[in-house]
């Protein structure tokens, strides 16, 4: 057990660490919050707020790195993988379940692990965010290899657990990207591709859930979106790889089939049924006339890209 003085050496470290993070300052803008009305507080809340998109901006080159390599890990039939603590790991478990529905990827494409399991998404698992070990245990758990993409998340930028987990993929020379709040933090150190948006001090003091949350989450927003654009998820700026497994889904399939091919509620709907509920065979129906086995094939030709798989089969009519 540890004596008192090592835990005060501890605290000291700590606290030194705390006071060099610009996360962890005080916002010079909300010192009086204690004191406004609601709309005031909400009112000064929201200006802060307003930083999160031009600081995120700033990060668009890193950003755009990282975007590539999950392109070319998904080529390769490798996944992306989310890994965090507490927020961080929630907000990447929060983008990795959407991608099945939305693209129509399997749950195994994008991953979202977070410290502690499962059960820290509801509520916090207490060290579980310092224990370096148990990150390489929960890589180990999925066969973590170099044809993934892992990505560290840590608004303060040094948690033991996203460090450790960031030094692990480079052993094994998987790609790692880290996505922070903090410059020249730890996790930006250990990554190969640092993201770092500098939102400033929370309009609460160290209340990381606020505008390091909303930098984190439109940077992970970005990741996957472009990157299943750049690997033929979309048909102009439509979801054609929307997963219609329920009826709200199935409705949004119908309205896409008919946005991209200006066609009627009815022609949309027959297309769907005749191919398999499928929005992109669907709309290359429509578009070419191509039955499902032919825009299948075609598709499959031209990798997934509805556009291309357009394109040429009106060039052969």
């Amino acid at each position: 057990m540890a004596s008192n003085q090592d835990k005060l050496k501890s605290e000291s470290v700590l606290l030194k660490q705390l006071d060099q993070m610009v996360s962890e300052g005080r916002n010079p803008h909300t010192y009086d919050i204690d004191l406004l009305s609601t709309q005031q507080i909400l009112d000064r809340i929201n200006l802060e707020d307003q930083k999160v998109a031009l600081a995120v901006r700033q990060a668009i080159p890193l950003i755009a790195q990282a975007v590539d390599k999950i392109v070319a890990a998904f080529a390769r039939g490798g996944r992306l993988v989310y890994i965090g603590a507490g927020t961080s790991g929630r907000l990447g478990v929060l983008d990795a379940v959407e991608c099945p529905p939305t693209f129509s990827v399997t749950d195994q494409q994008v991953i979202g692990i977070i410290a502690g399991g499962a059960g820290a998404m509801y509520k916090a698992v207490e060290g579980a965010e310092d224990d370096p070990e148990l990150a390489i245990t929960d890589l180990k758990k999925i066969n973590l290899s170099a044809d993934d993409v892992l990505v560290g998340i840590a608004a303060s930028g040094r948690t033991p657990y996203v460090i450790s987990a960031l030094q692990y993929a480079k052993s094994l020379g998987t790609p790692a990207v880290s996505v922070t709040c903090n410059p020249d933090s730890p996790v930006t150190l250990e990554a190969d591709i640092g993201i770092c948006a500098v939102v400033g001090p929370e309009a609460l003091t160290g209340s990381t859930r606020m505008k390091s949350g909303s930098a984190q989450k439109m940077v992970l927003n970005m990741l996957t979106t472009a990157a299943m654009i750049r690997s033929g998820k979309s048909y102009e700026n439509l979801m054609v790889d929307v997963n219609a497994s329920n009826q709200k889904l199935y409705a949004r399939a119908i309205r896409i089939v008919m946005q991209a091919t200006d066609c009627d509620h009815q022609t949309a709907r027959d297309a769907l049924a005749k191919t398999g509920f499928k929005a992109k065979l669907a709309i290359l129906h429509v578009l070419t006339g191509l039955d499902m086995q032919a825009g299948q094939a075609l598709l499959e030709q031209q990798q997934g890209f509805l556009r291309k798989a357009v394109e040429q089969a009106r060039e052969a009519q």
